[in-house]
């Protein structure tokens, strides 16, 4: 930190490292991933504060000649993501399966409960802001030396405990209340879901089906070389797969050439994302582009609607499980990434109406998803306003005020 304050008497300021020991992870390498075998926690494991092992890759003990058990993972470890959008995030592993700490995935091993529980909550949500004090700037990647030099006030342990047990309290009700405005959330995107699943069924029931490409284009993106790009917003933005879940996750850009004009998106296109983890559908998400100033990376593929289709008709089929589990019965790749290609999309059918009874399907269904999405919002401003909360309780109790 650039200028620590005043702690409490009996309180002083510890480096990390003179607190817990950080354990690097291991270079596994992707091309022998398998199957079945040991799980290995990467990155994107650690979501919500714990680790997830819903969504691992796997490794024969065999296929490398060192012995990797000081890689092991144990119950209660911290484990901290060191690269990547979510840079500084931490979970707790509550599994007593055996598994192995990837590169760029750090691990504290804490046996004192209290102490560990401590540096938890420390660690949730004050590591991001001592490193944007001490550094300038959220960094992509932690080194060792950094996550080591971070500066910790530290109690005395039944100073620790009464801190943690009123945490814990605290937490208990807050995570509560935003886990059911996440319910809530949740149950608007189901209702949805339905919505769409039984307009479509009532359509396919009364008029014939089509295939995609009788209704539309399918282009897909050019394999721009991520070396040219910026985040600085000089040029045109990239559409990249994670920007048509969240058109503002890891912007970055490349400069305006003519040679790229055939992969400039244009207003009321749908961008569609094809390649995502292989068995799980978390990808074929759909976007319209409300803007002409981006460009279409690869595995992403741009839909555009002829003179027989409306847009957002296409967009709602596009977006429904109507489309989504039958399209996902086409799905290869390899262990770690699942593709759908774009001519499985544009074979798949769909109701074929006229132009008038679609408009007034898109009036219907636009009435109703603009209430979910109302309901959607105030429920996302409600469970930030917690998670403020949260972190206003985490700074004062670090500060030896709770």
């Amino acid at each position: 930190m650039s200028e620590l304050y005043d702690l409490p008497n009996g309180w002083r300021w510890k480096k990390l490292s003179g607190v817990a020991k950080l354990q690097n992870g291991f270079a596994f390498k992707s091309n022998l991933f398998v199957n079945n075998g040991l799980p290995i926690v990467r990155i994107k494991n650690i979501q919500n504060e714990k680790v997830l092992l819903d969504d691992v890759v796997y490794f024969n003990p065999k296929d490398y000649r060192k012995k990797l058990d000081t890689y092991q993972i144990k119950r209660n470890d911290l484990l901290i993501a060191m690269s990547g959008a979510t840079t500084g995030k931490i979970g707790l592993y509550e599994s007593d399966e055996v598994a192995y700490l990837n590169q760029r995935v750090g691990l504290f091993r804490i046996e004192e409960t209290s102490l560990r529980s401590y540096l938890f909550y420390f660690l949730s949500t004050q590591i991001e802001k001592n490193l944007e004090q001490s550094l300038g700037a959220a960094q992509p990647n932690l080194s060792t030396e950094q996550i080591n030099n971070i500066d910790l006030p530290l109690p005395s342990l039944s100073e620790q405990k009464r801190i943690v047990s009123k945490l814990d309290k605290l937490f208990a009700s807050i995570d509560k209340a935003i886990a059911l405005h996440q319910i809530n959330m949740d149950e608007a995107n189901v209702f949805m879901a339905s919505v769409l699943n039984e307009v479509f069924g009532e359509l396919e029931e009364k008029y014939e089906t089509t295939t995609l490409d009788s209704l539309s284009t399918l282009q897909n993106g050019f394999a721009f070389k991520s070396k040219e790009f910026n985040t600085d917003g000089n040029g045109l933005r990239v559409i990249r797969i994670g920007n048509v879940l969240d058109i503002n996750k890891n912007p970055v850009f490349i400069d305006e050439r003519e040679e790229f004009e055939k992969y400039l998106l244009k207003q009321n296109d749908i961008v569609i994302s094809m390649t995502g983890t292989r068995g799980k559908k978390d990808y074929l998400f759909v976007r319209i582009v409300d803007t002409n100033d981006s460009y279409l990376n690869q595995r992403v593929g741009r839909i555009s609607n002829t003179d027989r289709a409306h847009h957002r008709y296409l967009y709602y089929y596009l977006q429904s499980n109507y489309f989504r589990d039958k399209i996902f019965e086409f799905e290869t790749g390899t262990v770690n990434q699942g593709n759908i290609s774009g001519k499985d999309i544009m074979n798949s059918y769909i109701p074929n109406i006229p132009l008038d009874i679609q408009q007034k399907v898109v009036k219907y269904l636009d009435e109703i998803s603009e209430k979910t999405e109302k309901v959607k919002a105030v429920q996302k401003a409600k469970m930030e306003s917690l998670k403020a909360l949260k972190a206003s309780i985490l700074d004062r109790a670090f500060r030896g005020e709770l």
